[in-house]
């Protein structure tokens, strides 16, 4: 009987797929991604590759404009203007929320928010600050922190008082704002702001906590009204949350002090930072390093005055980022909500909210 030999996938003729030297085809004028590469070694040298060059021609490109420039010094023209660089910022989605400076109508609303008694000195702040139920081991220790940030600021215990009561409580006994640090069995993950007596009510989610004493050559702060400083809140919700953050401050800062507290906005995450800063004069001597030999050539240089300013963080250091807005105080079933983060509202990496 004949013998027929089967053919398998290693047969000449056959699948070859499983070659691992063989070359994806491409057609003319496309360019070998390292994504099209099944080897991860040729993958890894093919991308390092092109890494290579794109650092390289950055570098042609800076050189080329640092020489436009040289030349323009030496000719006494104008300088060429640089390239604005693409960021997340500058190329973000278009928002018809924006506050522009000449908005009539939100100077307006500004007259008449909650805020409005605050911020035009009619009342003092008066802050209470409060935990939930279940306290953590660094809950004590940031809270003592705030203590010191926030002029006017008054702890009280929880204990078994619901929230409601609280708020209450604290409208009886005049106080202008509610904050309740909500912890877990470890570290301090939340801040509920609670603007009063008429709200509203703003729950952020804090991360990235760094008390004071975690931090390298803190400074400690002096009892002065610190400055304030609110960077990039743009919309008409950001406006809103600045406003609300600026209420639990006093409008009239000691300058003598040199504290300054900043919350930055940058991509919906507001960054919190604590500094003293101070002015110095420094003496900047240019002497002649080649004539070393006579007292008299180094007394020959240029000094010259100038003005530094130093700065020393104090902290905490956290980062909050806004879940909801409430109207009003807060009430969790019959409450109505300004804003609510959704998950799919993170669709897009250029879409933000404040």
């Amino acid at each position: 009987m004949g013998y027929k030999q089967r053919k398998g996938k290693h047969d000449d003729g056959d699948d070859d797929s499983y070659k691992k030297d063989e070359k994806p085809k491409m057609t003319s004028g496309q360019q070998l991604l390292p994504s099209m590469i099944k080897n991860k070694e040729k993958r890894s040298a093919v991308h390092a590759k092109l890494k290579e060059q794109k650092k390289l021609e950055k570098r042609k490109k800076v050189k080329a404009r640092d020489d436009l420039e040289r030349r323009a010094l030496e000719l006494g023209e104008e300088l060429p203007p640089r390239p604005v660089p693409r960021t997340i910022e500058n190329t973000r989605e278009a928002d018809e929320t924006i506050c522009k400076p000449d908005d009539e109508e939100l100077f307006a609303a500004n007259d008449a928010d909650e805020f409005s008694s605050v911020l035009k000195q009619e009342h003092i702040p008066k802050i209470l600050i409060t935990t939930c139920r279940f306290n953590s081991t660094r809950g004590p220790e940031f809270i003592s922190d705030l203590l010191s940030v926030i002029p006017n600021a008054h702890y009280y215990k929880r204990g078994t008082y619901d929230l409601k009561k609280i708020v209450e409580y604290a409208k009886k006994k005049d106080f202008t704002s509610l904050i309740v640090v909500h912890t877990n069995r470890r570290e301090p993950d939340a801040l509920l702001v609670i603007g009063l007596p008429d709200g509203p009510t703003a729950h952020f989610k804090l991360t990235k906590l760094v008390l004071r004493k975690d931090i390298k050559n803190h400074g400690n702060p002096t009892s002065h009204k610190p400055e304030l400083v609110l960077n990039n809140f743009t919309t008409q919700l950001g406006h809103r949350i600045g406003r609300l953050i600026q209420s639990l401050f006093p409008q009239d800062p000691n300058f003598r002090g040199r504290r300054v507290v900043t919350f930055h906005n940058q991509r919906d995450f507001i960054f919190f930072r604590h500094h003293r800063y101070i002015f110095e004069n420094k003496e900047d001597k240019q002497a002649d390093t080649k004539n070393t030999k006579n007292k008299d050539d180094k007394a020959e240089g240029v000094a010259k005055d100038r003005v530094i300013a130093r700065l020393q963080e104090c902290g905490p250091r956290f980062t909050l980022k806004l879940k909801t807005l409430q109207h009003g105080t807060f009430d969790t079933k019959g409450g109505e909500y300004e804003w609510v983060h959704k998950p799919e509202m993170d669709t897009s990496r250029r879409r933000f909210f404040l």
